[in-house]
């Protein structure tokens, strides 16, 4: 039985260097594999950082690595050419190589004694520049820049915020009892642990500012909602009632949190604020209420619920009338997460006996499903709704994958040692 639907009947039952506190693990590291690519893609070149060759070089590593990643930027071979942010290209060389774009800049040391990085990126066609920044940092943090950069030139030349500078959370499961919950960059790297544990860790969520991850944990042997500081590592139990406390989810403004709790018999929906005071119910009627999902204006819930006699995916306003079903195609639809424009609905739905990944157009009503895997779980939206991150499962092992929402680009996700799950996706961190 997946894991979503024995989830769903035992609810019934029952900021940059702040990380760096946090226990490094190379044994979860992430490696991804491109499956997928655009219809389209740019053909930009990446020009090597001038300055010190070993840094340099891998800043600009993580530059083209985010860029190649996204399967919307195809990468001109710059070859041994030597460039840097004060030169403007030849623009014609670069229009015989076939770039619409290149970037070029270097590295070095800032006034305080700091790494600057620097960069300019160019329009071939044109002839302009199109962008510039410059970066202060560490050298251990200079993959952070390099996502900086990376995100610059995408949104340029992509017309969207780029998502290679946020973090994704995910629980890795090795051996019997080991359940660790980490955090990394978007592109796996730079994993780190934010909690360990001999019980299960599920349902994971970033708070809207990124300082907070709100989880459920099974150490005093029933689940129960914690609020985790990253920077600190404090915890505060959120919900811990009588029966079952489950599936947390933060509202838009970071002062409440949606969960499922048991305590007056079957699984409801209540509202908490952030410090386990203020707990509100806000759901009601027969039958399990479960998987609270915040619409972006925070006026809403969608939530899944067996009501109707099977799960189905449901909208609530949180100003009171009655919950609406939103979902009619299948007979299994569970866990909705909406797009952060609010336009798009992604759930996961049962088809041929296989759980897949599955985006809806709220306006439109139409329903395509993006993945042909057998159990996938947990689908967690990139900030700009470009990519959605779904756990599933690979020769019986937990892996992660992410799908782009239009299901061109595909991205998977493992770990050499360990079962992973229960992704989610950072947001933006200003």
């Amino acid at each position: 039985m997946p894991r979503i639907l024995s989830r769903l009947r035992a609810s019934s039952l029952l900021l940059g260097a702040a990380l760096a506190i946090f226990q490094l693990s190379a044994v979860a590291e992430l490696s991804i594999e491109i499956t997928g690519a655009g219809a389209n893609r740019i053909p930009v070149a990446i020009a090597d950082f001038g300055g010190d060759a070993g840094l340099s070089r891998a800043l600009t590593s993580v530059v083209r690595g985010d860029l190649e990643r996204s399967g919307l930027f195809r990468l001109i071979d710059t070859g041994s050419v030597a460039m840097n942010e004060s030169t403007p290209p030849v623009f014609s060389d670069w229009k015989n190589r076939g770039a619409d774009a290149i970037s070029a800049g270097s590295l070095g040391r800032s006034a305080d004694g700091r790494q600057e990085a620097r960069f300019r990126l160019y329009d071939i066609n044109k002839q302009i520049p199109l962008a510039g920044a410059a970066f202060v940092t560490s050298a251990p943090m200079l993959r952070a820049a390099g996502h900086r950069i990376a995100d610059v030139i995408y949104e340029k030349l992509i017309g969207e915020p780029g998502v290679f500078a946020t973090r994704i959370a995910y629980v890795v499961r090795s051996g019997a009892a080991r359940y660790e919950l980490f955090v990394a960059d978007a592109d796996g790297q730079n994993e780190q642990v934010a909690l360990r544990s001999r019980e299960p860790i599920i349902s994971p969520v970033w708070s809207p500012d990124g300082a907070r991850i709100a989880y459920v944990s099974f150490e005093n042997k029933k689940p129960v909602v914690y609020v985790h500081s990253l920077a600190s590592g404090q915890r505060n139990v959120v919900a811990n009632f009588k029966g079952s406390n489950s599936a947390p989810a933060w509202s838009p403004d970071g002062r409440r949190l949606a969960v499922v709790l048991s305590k007056d018999g079957g699984s409801q929906i209540f509202m908490v604020n952030a410090d386990g005071s203020g707990v509100q119910r806000v759901s009601y009627g027969s039958g399990i209420n479960t998987e609270p999902a915040f619409s972006p204006d925070g006026e809403s819930l969608y939530f899944t619920s067996d009501r109707g006699g099977s799960p189905q995916i449901y909208r609530s306003s949180l100003g009171g009338g009655d919950a609406q079903r939103v979902t009619f195609e299948g007979s299994y639809n569970v866990t909705p997460r909406i797009s952060p424009d609010g336009k798009s609905l992604a759930f996961i739905t049962r088809r041929d006996g296989a759980f897949r990944l599955a985006v809806m157009d709220l306006a439109s009503r139409q329903v395509q499903v993006l993945t042909d895997s057998h159990k996938d779980e947990s689908p967690s939206f990139a900030p700009n709704g470009r990519m959605i991150l779904i756990a599933t499962e690979l020769g019986g092992r937990g892996v992660l994958s992410a799908v782009s929402i239009d299901g061109r680009i595909k991205q998977r996700l493992t770990i050499s040692a360990g079962d992973v799950r229960e992704p989610a996706w950072g947001p933006y961190i200003k």
